[in-house]
Order: C-alpha cells, then structure tokens, then sequence
C-alpha cells in the first residue's frame, strides 16, 4: 500500500470497482449467493476496519494489487465459514445421540454453539498437536501420561503442549 486519497475516498472507491467481481468469486466458491453476499460485506468491513485504512492512521492509502488482498481477506473468511459450519455440524450430530429428556433449549443450544465457537477461536492458532493435547485433556479427560502415549511424545511435551494451551486461552480471554 502507499499513500494517496483520503482512506475513506480509497475504500469507497475499492469497493465500488470490485464488490461485484468479489461477490461473483465468493458465489462461485460457495454455490450460494446470499452467503457469498454475506462474506463480500464482511470482507469489506474488514477492510474498513484495518489499521492501515484507518484515517487516524494514515492520511490515505491505496491497494497495488486490490484483488489479491480481497481474495486474501475473502478466503480466511471463507475458512472461518467452513469451521463454524463443521463444528456446528460436529455438535448437531452429538446433540442427535442425546435423548430427547435431556435435549437442550433451542437457546441452552444456542448459547453451547457460541461458546464452541469461542473455543474454538481461542484454540485456532495453536500448532495440531499442542491442540489436539488439550482438547483430549479438557473433553476426553485424559491424563498427561494417556495423552503422551496417545499422541507418542512424551509428558514433558505434554505439559509444555498444555501450557501454551492455557496461556492463549487466558491471553484471548483477557482481551474480551
């Protein structure tokens, strides 16, 4: 990026020559044009809302390769979609294997996705297995010593695995 135009000249003008072409990439990808909408919106928002498009920030700016920084944004939204769908599939499923006397509120269900997808927010960053380690110790109540085996490394490596665990959640928690 480098400076020209006054950022909220740039972003209006970014979004009145590529929303259309964004929208239509998305369309393609997802096979849904209300999602491919949704994610064309955000993905603007998200432009508006970085620091570099900030006019506190910077005076102006202007994209060298626009497209290629709204497919960037575009694509990790799209990821994003695909995550919270799959979880939210993942629960549905083990919500169904539930009897139905015990079968959550409509809003007890609503409030169980957020807090998976909070969850999942918080673990996103996290190498595989360092994730994998506190997932089968926090859902599958495994100890270090089952969880060393389970994944071949060692409790010492599990214990460091846990602790980075523990200090992003707490990290992210601490930033809402």
């Amino acid at each position: 990026m480098h400076a020209s135009a006054p950022a909220s000249n740039s972003v209006q003008l970014l979004y009145a020559q590529h929303h259309g072409w964004l929208q239509a990439w998305l369309g393609r990808r997802l096979g849904n044009a209300f999602d491919a909408a949704d994610l064309a919106q955000d993905t603007f928002v998200r432009v508006l809302t970085a620091p570099e498009s900030s006019p506190e920030k910077q005076r102006g700016w202007q994209l060298d390769e626009p497209r290629a920084y709204l497919t960037l944004i575009a694509k990790r939204l799209l990821a994003n979609l695909y995550r919270r769908r799959s979880l939210e599939q993942a629960y549905l499923e083990a919500l169904a294997q539930v009897p139905a006397a015990f079968s959550p509120s409509p809003e007890q269900r609503a409030l169980l996705l957020e807090t998976l997808q909070a969850v999942d927010a918080m673990l996103d960053g996290l190498a595989a297995p360092v994730r994998q380690a506190f997932l089968l110790a926090q859902l599958d109540g495994l100890g270090y010593a089952e969880i060393a085996a389970q994944l071949a490394v060692s409790e010492r490596t599990v214990k460091r695995y846990m602790a980075q665990a523990m200090a992003r959640c707490i990290l992210l928690s601490a930033e809402r």
